[in-house]
């Protein structure tokens, strides 16, 4: 016999950069989606482009994170538990901040099921292809339960 298959589909989930460190560093709404992470309830999409931009603020001196603590944390709690999305063509400007596009990509890419963030350039597109680009708070209300 093999492993057992899960019954349950798993959501498909980018998750900006804000809500991915207010996830992993601090308390409060965002922390609620490491439990989904680690019980296979949600999986995160990253692409080159995300890795590097979480890794780039996760350094950020404010957060007092030393190398070997970002290592750890990169490896055990983001990429352990994300997949790894192949950007197949970048996505044209959509947002009114460009930075922000590589998540629209990711998405459409990734074939998310949501996009999870707090940045009103990204909430105000509402949607990109079949993907709802949700506030934290919707996302939980609508998939968590």
């Amino acid at each position: 016999m093999g492993p057992k298959k899960r019954l349950t589909k798993r959501l498909r989930v980018v998750l900006d950069t804000n809500i991915l460190i207010s996830a992993l560093l601090f308390t409060g709404r965002a922390s609620s989606l490491v439990p989904l992470w680690r019980e296979e309830r949600i999986v995160p999409l990253v692409s080159k482009e995300i890795i590097q931009e979480y890794l780039r603020v996760l350094s950020y001196p404010k957060f007092s994170l030393t190398e070997p603590e970002i290592h750890t944390l990169f490896h055990e709690e983001i990429l352990l538990f994300s997949e790894v999305v192949k950007i197949i063509a970048p996505f044209p400007p959509t947002s009114r901040d460009p930075a922000d596009d590589h998540f629209l990509s990711c998405a459409v890419s990734g074939k998310a099921d949501a996009l999870v963030t707090g940045d009103h350039d990204l909430l105000i597109i509402k949607r990109i292809g079949r993907c709802p680009i949700l506030s934290l708070d919707t996302f939980l209300k609508k998939f968590s339960s």
